[in-house]
């Protein structure tokens, strides 16, 4: 990890940590997290929002003003629209989704869940879903909660990651590994 990625991540972690433990102390897990799920949604759908908290171009003061009205048009929690609000002012914004990771991964320990991200060449029907769920929560022996996308380069079948373990039952991991073994052939 480059000096820059790891000083991010340490900046994350302590707001996060902070926030989680906030949060606790106020008995208000349930509405940090759908906070950080709010967030989330915006972020991947709002370039405008994608902009704000990564452009140098902005002052602290728009980036603060701007931040707080869209805390408040979200109707995030007072403790997280006040965090934004800080992190705007110390311009501290860049870290916002490494900060909505780590939220995410504290509260689904503190629940005891654990999170798997699955990519698949077509969107999971919510069979699927459930199958796979059940068939990771026998093997982690914690709840699991999907975080499903779609790559088509895939072919077919699946890659799944829980934790530091990778499942990559994919058509082109297999074709990539034919591929291999022909070239060592010949």
């Amino acid at each position: 990890m480059s000096e820059p990625a790891s000083i991010s991540m340490g900046i994350a972690a302590r707001y996060a940590t902070a926030m989680f433990e906030l949060a606790t102390e106020a008995k208000a897990l349930d509405a940090l997290q759908a906070d950080v799920a709010a967030l989330e949604g915006a972020l991947a759908e709002s370039d405008d929002l994608t902009d704000l908290i990564t452009s140098p171009i902005y002052s602290r003061d728009e980036t603060e003003a701007a931040i707080g009205a869209v805390a408040k048009a979200m109707g995030l929690n007072d403790m997280t629209g006040n965090t934004l609000r800080l992190m705007a002012s110390k311009r501290r914004l860049f870290v916002l989704p490494a900060l909505l990771r780590a939220l995410r991964e504290k509260i689904a320990e503190h629940k005891g869940e654990v999170t798997a991200d699955v990519v698949s060449a077509k969107p999971l029907t919510k069979t699927q879903s459930e199958k796979l769920s059940k068939a990771l929560k026998a093997s982690v022996g914690k709840d699991v909660n999907l975080n499903a996308t779609v790559d088509e380069s895939l072919i077919g079948g699946l890659v799944v990651k829980v934790g530091s373990k990778m499942i990559d039952s994919s058509i082109r991991s297999k074709l990539n590994a034919l591929k291999n073994t022909m070239k060592e052939v010949g």
